[in-house]
């Protein structure tokens, strides 16, 4: 996890943590952040984000995600 985690930080410039699942062997559960002021880029960024762990050479499946874009007040 750590060399995906350093990949998607250096590539897309967003900030990634592993955020549940730790004791587990198989599984990991990752929250990804990025900040903008424009809602159009966030979401290509994040979906691209999603896209390069999902097409990657790594050895793992995504079970699920979801994207979520709060506004700014």
């Amino acid at each position: 996890m750590k060399s995906i985690i350093t990949r998607l930080r250096n590539k897309f410039n967003i900030s990634v943590a592993e955020v549940d699942d730790n004791d587990l062997w198989q599984r990991a559960t990752l929250g990804i952040c990025c900040v903008s002021n424009n809602k159009r880029y966030t979401n290509e960024v994040l979906s691209k984000a999603v896209d390069f762990i999902a097409n990657g050479r790594f050895e793992l499946e995504i079970l699920d995600y979801e994207i979520e874009i709060l506004p700014v007040f």
